[in-house]
């Protein structure tokens, strides 16, 4: 089957949060006041927070995750706490190989929302959703092996910890080699 032919829900839901697709337009400026508010905690760890994105670049960035979303290559889900839904993050299937089927998960979240579960509680659902309901033979997790937070959430949902690629990428900063923890879960 075409990957293009997947009835593929626009939003999820859990049990304290929404799971959504990035608007086509007009979600820009919420993400990108996310990004500025963490922007010291996301610098450690991911190349695009080596600098502040203006709203339009991050209007952009999102636009264009709507049209990979619709075109499944990727799907990026904007993560709303549902009391107040308030902006906490996002979190992804990226890295699709539809021959396989198999995906990555990648995800970051808004430094003052940091700590209270709700990134394991999506990361759960995308895990529960990919493997169930797009039925992903894999999913992978990957992370700096010193990104203890990043690493505290596949240990949590049961993802097995495959092997740790040593040297195997840049930090996100572009100055020294990492070490790449692989973490995953099959069906």
């Amino acid at each position: 089957m075409n990957p293009i032919m997947l009835d593929v829900p626009l939003q999820l839901e859990t049990e304290r949060l929404v799971l959504r697709a990035p608007h086509l337009k007009g979600d820009g400026e919420i993400v990108n006041e996310a990004i500025r508010d963490s922007i010291h905690e996301l610098k450690a760890w991911l190349p695009f927070a080596q600098e502040l994105p203006t709203v339009e670049e991050t209007e952009i960035n999102l636009r264009n995750a709507h049209i990979h979303f619709l075109k499944r290559h990727s799907f990026r889900f904007l993560i709303f706490c549902k009391d107040g839904n308030d902006f906490i993050g996002t979190a992804s299937l990226q890295g699709i190989d539809w021959n396989i089927p198999k995906c990555e998960i990648g995800y970051w979240i808004h430094t003052k929302y940091s700590g209270n579960g709700y990134m394991t509680e999506a990361v759960k659902e995308l895990a529960h959703f990919g493997l169930n309901y797009i039925k992903f033979r894999r999913m992978e997790i990957k992370c700096e092996s010193t990104n203890v937070k990043s690493r505290a959430i596949p240990e949590k949902l049961g993802f097995v910890l495959e092997g740790i690629l040593r040297n195997d990428d840049l930090s996100a900063d572009g100055c020294n080699l990492t070490d790449t923890c692989l973490y995953s879960i099959i069906k």
